[in-house]
Parts: structure tokens; C-alpha cells; sequence
């Protein structure tokens, strides 16, 4: 069998490239191919090749084939004597079209691929190849479908054809005298999941499963009720009969497994639940132990049913997503997702610190020195969010946490805005109202500014013991917020009032920050010129404030009227326990939640417009 491949390689190659160059380069293939055939034919004789192989032959002789541009036949073979053919016609020199079927053999190859020079060469062209069903497959249901974008999510008018192989194309017009290419969508509805929902439009329907690697979703609307039940009960009789054939499918499973583990699955039965930190509307915050490994983390657990009520399902996934991609020392880190039958589950680091909310009430005001270290961690962190294209907008003190050392952990990415980068605006009216910048107030379209002023409020009532601006009748807070001047207490220092006066400037075309230096022209201000902001990033900086925790479990920097509740949980009766996962099953919200935080690759999440 290996003899046949670095043959085909050999001649594909010289087949490129004309002349004696082509030939000395073949020559070369040939003898690094021998090599790495004979390790790999020892090791995988041990592994997973003696369950799977996977070789390409030419039609042609290999070395009458080297000039010509004949058509070639690629051939998958499989040790159950079953073997899919495909032609590829050479269009000429430098391009080639390559048909192929079925997915799951597709994706089987290019695993095994990975190894070697050659597969790599026979993954690329696979990569690109366009995935069309054999010749005898038969039609199992066919008509027209409106198709969600997954990019930008409009509306769009396919002709869907689905076959018993599990190929599923649409096309932009109905197929004539049974020509299948050049589809606009190919999918596999092998082993996919189904969800029937009315949102965002009545009849719809989403078909969940992986394409190659990755866990992606596709929603369609049909044309009635009856439609759409009809494409359901389609999709479903062939995705369980393609279960039910040779059990070759599952053993590439397993062979999956065995070459790429995929992390366990996290429920709340992984943990200890000990004391409630916090609580809000959607939810609490508790102290837990991790079975496995007796570490302590936060678990944020939101009720399902308060999130979509309150519109606020957006959100709540934006910060999945930020919480994902997000890694620095002043932000806290998470460490799982995972949802149960009625809540979303977000397992973060602890900081046993408390809120600097906590902290400033018993205190009532910091010291320069103090305020000018925890700002510039603020600053540093949100320095970060910026250079990611992430706007926070809710900065305050409740989201200002304290870790084990004394050093800042930004909390709450609830508000987060993604891909908003110097110039990028974004409009929607969202934060706390006594943080809020003029220009949100004023209806405008705002960009990474408001995270400036939103520091400034913070810092200012870190120095003076209170916030710049404040009313309890929201209205009057908000025109004190547009029109007063920020006014100061003698005792600060020039560099104090200089800084807090360029945070706080009511155009953010001129407020400290809101230039395309962001960050640095914070930085540079003489109120932290004592900063060396490597070594503070690198946590070198001694905080001047250490808590004084008794254990690891000691909340004493906490709430109390939180930490005496019971962390006890009622399950819902019509979903069973707590603990249950339900990743599908009626929960088109929260499609694709869990994150595992020792994963490799991570999950990527449905885009939203502007919130």
C-alpha cells in the first residue's frame, strides 16, 4: 500500500513542475516518503491504522501519467471492501476540481493526513473540494426552505434537496435533469440534532452536528407547519438509518477519540456547593469546590427563564464569549461553562478578596497611592479589552474584585461589546446610571471612551469618598451627569485632579483616552508616572492592600446577608434534576453554551446585531 502512495505523490508532483527539476524533486519525495512509510507502517500497526487505511491511486500508470493531463481517479479504500470513487478532471496546470463523498470519509482521511508530507498534500486539495452525493443515492425529500445567514442573519431563498446518503444542498434555483453542482450549501445531517422553534420566525427550524471538527448549527423557516414537519421527519428517518448501517461510522468515532480526547462533560454535580457570595435578578453567585481537583471557584448560575424574559439572552452569551477569549491578570479567568435544564452555569475564578464596593464602604475613602495602583490595573485591563476590540461598559465599583493577593479582577462581561476598534461606534443605551458617559446619555454613538469615563467615576470616588455626580431622581442625575462641572475636594493633589478632570471631559473626542493612543495617553499622565506598567503586569508590585482571610474558604469580605443563605437549589419538576445537562433538548437560546476551559478549541458562539 505505501509503495502506491509515494509512487502517486511522486508523480502528482512531477506532474506540476516540467523538467528535470520536477524530476530530481520527485526523486526526493519518493525517498523522504519511503521513510516516513516505514515509521508510520511500525507505529500505526500498533494504533489505529489496522482498523482504517485510507490510499490514493491513479487511473493511469504512475509513470506514463507524470506529463499528461488525462483524468485521473482518486479511490478511498476501506478494509470492509467498500470503496467510493470520485473523478477529478485536471483543468490545467495549477488547479484541479476534486469531488468527493461521503463527509464522514472525508474527514477520516484528513485526520489520518495530518501525519505525513503527502496527507498534508491530499488534505489540501481535499479542504477544497466540493462535496456532491454519489451517483445512487436517492432523493428522500426535496422543496423550498428560507435559510438563516451565519454571518450576517437575513433571510435567504434555497432549494433544499436532501439524500439518504445525508447530504443536504441548496441551491439558488431548482436542480434541472438531476445536475447537483456547484451548490450553494452542503451539509451531512449525520448524526445532527433537531430543534423546532417559533423564534425568530413561526415554522423555523435548526439542524445541529459537526462539519468536520466544529459544532455549527444551520436554521431554516418552512412554508407552513406542515412543511416544516415534513423536512423534520425527513431529516430525522435518515439520520437514524445512516446509525443504524455498518458500524464503521462509529468505530471512526472512536478512532476520533483516541487521536483528539474531547474534554469531559462539567455538570454541577462536579462540585461542592458551600456559601452564596452574592445575588441578583437573574441569579446568584456561589462558592464552590471542584470534586476533582479541591479547587475553589465562583459559579455563576443565572435562571434561564429571567434571561429570556428580560431580553437578555445577548448578553448573557456575549459574555460567555468575552469570559472565552479573554486571558489577562487583571481580569477574571473562566474556567467552565455549562448549562442545566432551567440555568446557565459560568464557573470563574474565585477572588476571595471581596468588591472594592466593600472595601471603600468600610474605609470610606483611598489614599492616592492606593487609588493610583488599582487604577492602573483598571487601566491595563481595559487597555487589553481595547487592543481585542472589546468595549466593557460597566465599569464600577460592584465589578471591581479583590484576589487573594490584593491585586484587581474585573468582573461582569455582561455589557461587553465586541469588534468596536478606534473609530467603531456602537449606540445602545445599557450600564449603571450613576457610571453612564454624556454621550450615552445623549442618544449618540459612543465607542471605547466610555470605559475612560467610566474610570474616572471610579477613581474619583475611590480619592474623594464619593461619586462626582449623584442624585437619586435618575432624570435630575442625568442632566447633573451632562451639564455640571466635576467638582474636587483641596486635599487632592494636581496630578490627581489633572487625571480625573481629563476621565471625567464631557466631549470624548477630548476626554483623557479617547484618542487613537487609547491606553497609553492614560499611562503617560504624571499621576502615574510612579507605574512601571510591565511590572505591574507582571504582578511585581507589591498591592497595598493584602486580604486578611482566615482559610480558603473564609468570606468575611463578603456580604453576610448573602453568605448565611442556604445554597440549596428546587428543581423544576417538569425538567428532572438540577444537575441534568440540556444542551438541545427545547433550549434554542443557549445552543452551544458549554466551554471547557482545558479545551483546545474552543466553541464559537452566534453573532447578535448592535446590543
Amino acid at each position: 500500500m505505501y509503495t502506491h502512495i509515494y509512487k502517486s505523490v511522486a508523480s502528482t508532483v512531477a506532474y506540476k513542475h516540467n523538467g528535470q527539476l520536477a524530476k530530481v524533486l520527485a526523486a526526493c519525495v519518493s525517498v523522504t516518503l519511503r521513510i516516513i512509510m516505514v515509521i508510520e507502517k511500525f507505529v500505526f500497526s500498533l494504533a489505529v491504522l489496522p482498523t482504517y487505511y485510507a490510499c490514493i491511486l491513479c487511473q493511469s500508470s504512475f509513470i506514463n501519467s507524470i506529463f499528461t493531463s488525462n483524468v485521473n481517479r482518486f479511490v478511498i479504500l476501506r478494509r470492509y471492501g467498500i470503496q467510493e470513487t470520485v473523478d477529478t478532471q485536471a483543468v490545467n496546470d495549477e488547479h484541479f476540481e476534486f469531488t468527493l463523498r461521503p463527509l464522514w470519509e472525508i474527514k477520516f482521511s484528513i485526520r489520518i493526513s495530518s501525519r505525513s508530507f503527502l496527507q498534508r498534500l491530499v488534505s489540501s486539495t481535499i479542504l477544497s473540494a466540493g462535496m456532491r452525493p454519489p451517483v445512487d443515492s436517492k432523493i428522500v425529500h426535496e422543496g423550498w426552505l428560507m435559510k438563516r445567514g451565519e454571518h450576517i442573519k437575513n433571510w435567504r431563498s434555497r432549494y433544499f434537496i436532501l439524500f439518504d446518503d445525508g447530504t443536504l444542498l441548496g441551491f439558488r434555483q431548482r436542480p434541472e435533469n438531476g445536475s447537483y453542482n456547484d451548490p450553494l450549501n452542503d451539509f451531512t445531517v449525520k448524526d445532527c440534532q433537531l430543534m423546532k422553534v417559533d423564534r425568530p420566525r413561526p415554522n423555523t427550524f435548526i439542524v445541529r452536528g459537526l462539519q468536520w471538527t466544529t459544532v455549527i448549527e444551520r436554521t431554516f423557516n418552512a412554508l407552513s407547519p406542515e412543511d416544516r414537519e415534513n423536512w423534520v421527519n425527513a431529516i430525522e428517518s435518515v439520520s437514524q438509518s445512516l446509525k443504524h448501517e455498518s458500524g464503521l461510522p462509529t468505530q471512526l468515532e472512536q478512532l476520533m477519540k483516541i487521536a483528539d480526547p474531547s474534554p469531559r462533560k462539567v455538570s454541577l454535580d462536579d462540585f461542592i456547593l458551600l456559601k452564596v457570595l452574592g445575588k441578583g435578578t437573574f441569579g446568584r453567585v456561589i462558592l464552590a469546590r471542584e470534586k476533582q481537583t479541591d479547587q475553589l471557584f465562583a459559579i455563576k448560575i443565572l435562571k434561564k427563564e429571567v434571561i429570556i424574559a428580560k431580553d437578555e439572552v445577548a448578553h448573557t452569551l456575549t459574555e460567555n464569549r468575552v469570559l472565552q477569549k479573554t486571558k489577562h491578570p487583571f481580569l477574571t479567568s473562566l474556567k467552565y461553562s455549562f448549562q442545566t435544564s432551567d440555568r446557565l452555569c459560568f464557573v470563574m475564578e474565585y477572588a476571595c478578596g471581596g468588591e472594592l464596593f466593600f472595601h471603600l464602604q468600610r474605609e470610606k475613602l483611598f489614599t492616592e497611592e492606593r487609588t493610583r495602583f488599582y487604577g492602573a490595573e483598571i487601566v491595563s485591563a481595559l487597555a487589553y479589552l481595547h487592543e481585542n476590540n472589546i468595549v466593557y461598559r460597566d465599569i464600577k465599583l460592584e465589578n471591581l474584585l479583590l484576589d487573594r493577593e490584593g491585586h484587581i479582577k474585573i468582573a461582569d462581561f455582561g455589557l461587553c461589546k465586541e469588534d468596536i476598534s478606534f473609530g467603531e461606534k456602537t449606540k445602545t443605551f445599557c450600564g449603571t446610571p450613576e457610571y453612564l458617559a454624556p454621550e450615552v446619555l445623549e442618544d449618540n454613538d459612543y465607542g471605547r471612551g466610555v470605559d475612560w469615563w467610566g474610570t474616572g467615576v471610579v477613581m474619583y470616588e475611590m480619592m474623594c469618598g464619593r461619586l462626582p455626580f449623584y442624585n437619586k431622581d435618575h432624570e435630575k442625575l442625568f442632566e447633573m451627569i451632562l451639564t455640571e462641572t466635576v467638582k474636587f475636594p483641596g486635599k487632592l493633589s494636581q496630578e490627581a485632579k489633572s487625571l480625573l478632570s481629563g476621565l471625567l471631559m464631557k466631549d470624548p473626542n477630548r476626554r483623557l483616552g479617547g484618542g487613537p493612543e487609547d491606553a497609553q495617553e492614560i499611562m503617560a499622565h504624571p499621576f502615574f508616572e510612579p507605574i512601571d506598567w510591565q511590572a505591574l503586569y507582571e504582578k511585581r508590585l507589591v498591592p497595598p492592600f493584602r486580604p486578611e482571610v482566615q482559610s480558603d474558604t473564609d468570606t468575611s469580605y463578603f456580604d453576610q446577608e448573602f453568605t448565611r443563605e442556604s445554597v440549596d437549589f428546587t428543581p423544576p419538576a417538569q425538567f428532572g434534576t438540577l444537575s441534568s445537562i440540556s444542551e438541545i433538548d427545547e433550549q434554542p437560546y443557549f445552543t452551544q453554551f458549554s466551554f471547557h476551559g482545558n479545551s483546545a478549541q474552543r466553541q464559537s458562539f452566534h453573532q447578535f446585531d448592535d446590543i
